[in-house]
């Protein structure tokens, strides 16, 4: 199974949430797609929402269904809680972190940085976006990245703020510890993602 290459605001629209940063230009977000929008759009059913919650948690880190199946497996032999433990896995994910420090707009933008190999941990080039960083890991962007227009305007953002468990200063980045579920401020219920796993 590849990535989705149609229109990302049908999707956005599907999960009524703006899942890829497209902030004001995302048209009808409360709108279902399709002709009818709401009218057609049946009550969910306790399976229902739990796909639902899946889906939308997959298209807002840009994942497969096989890599979030695996990241799910991973959580489950964690001791603790299973939805908390998925939930660090997808934040730890490179693609994310460059995201979470303000390096770039969106998180599909991160995922093309770092598959360009233009970021580096702790000195050395990674290009693999699901690569799981580590607390005393540090995250730099190349010369090449550094020029880019948008990243070159979101260091100048002097608004930004990076997250408790993130440090950053200028084009470099450090976590500094690991995420808790208070750091994670996406709007997911990890517990129906559990539950649908879990049928």
């Amino acid at each position: 199974m590849s990535n989705y290459t149609g229109p990302k605001n049908r999707l956005s629209r599907r999960e009524g949430l703006d899942l890829f940063g497209k902030g004001r230009k995302l048209r009808r977000s409360t709108q279902p797609p399709g002709q009818h929008g709401a009218k057609g759009a049946p009550r969910l059913s306790e399976y229902g929402s739990q796909l639902r919650e899946k889906q939308k948690t997959r298209r807002l880190y840009g994942i497969i269904e096989g890599q979030f199946r695996k990241y799910f497996e991973i959580a489950r032999k964690v001791r603790g809680q299973t939805g908390e433990a998925l939930l660090i896995l997808l934040e730890t994910r490179l693609d994310n972190v460059v995201y979470r420090l303000g390096l770039v707009p969106t998180r599909a933008m991160a995922r093309q940085i770092v598959s360009h190999g233009h970021v580096l941990v702790n000195g050395h080039r990674v290009s693999l976006p699901s690569y799981q960083v580590k607390a005393g890991d540090v995250i730099t962007l190349d010369s090449v990245a550094v020029n880019i227009p948008h990243v070159k305007s979101r260091l100048t953002d002097s608004e930004f703020r990076a997250p408790a468990w993130l440090e950053r200063q200028s084009a470099a980045g450090k976590i500094s510890r690991l995420p808790n579920r208070v750091d994670i401020d996406s709007p997911i219920n990890e517990q129906l993602i559990v539950e649908f796993y879990s049928r």
